[in-house]
C-alpha cells in the first residue's frame, strides 16, 4: 500500500525559497500522478499542483502560484518535490501530498501524507 511522507516545511522570510519533498513507500510510485494541496488556518484544503505519472505533464491549480511554485519528481528516489519562490505570507499552510491514481485530472486523491506546515512571516 502507497504511504507519502511530506518533509521540508518550516519557516521562512517573505521573498524566500523553500522545496518540499513528498517520499513514497510501500508502492512504486511511477504509476501514480501527485498531488500537492494546501490547508491555510481556518480554511479549506485546496489543491495547488499535480504531476503527472512520467512528469509529462504538470498542472497548477492556483493562478498565485503559477511562475513561483514548481512540481517535478524523480521516479528513482519515489519523491515528488514542489519548489516554491518567492513565498508570500498567504502561503503559509500545511502542505499535503496525496496520489491521484494514473491521472491528475479525475479529482479522486488518497493515501495523504501527515503534512508538512510552511510558515511565511518576517
Amino acid at each position: 500500500q502507497l504511504q507519502l511522507v511530506e518533509s521540508g516545511g518550516g519557516l521562512v522570510q517573505p521573498g524566500g525559497s523553500l522545496r518540499l519533498s513528498c517520499v513514497a513507500s510501500g508502492a512504486t510510485l511511477d504509476y501514480y500522478a501527485i498531488g500537492w494541496f494546501r490547508q491555510a488556518p481556518g480554511k479549506e484544503r485546496e489543491e495547488v499542483s499535480c504531476i503527472s505519472t512520467s512528469g509529462g505533464i504538470t498542472y497548477y491549480a492556483l493562478d498565485s502560484v503559477k511562475g513561483r511554485f514548481t512540481i517535478s519528481r524523480d521516479n528513482a528516489k519515489n519523491t515528488v518535490y514542489l519548489e516554491m519562490n518567492s513565498l508570500k505570507p498567504e502561503d503559509t499552510a500545511v502542505y499535503y501530498c496525496a496520489e491521484g491514481g494514473s491521472s491528475c485530472f479525475v479529482g479522486n486523491f488518497g493515501s495523504w501524507g501527515q503534512g508538512t506546515r510552511v510558515t511565511v512571516s518576517s
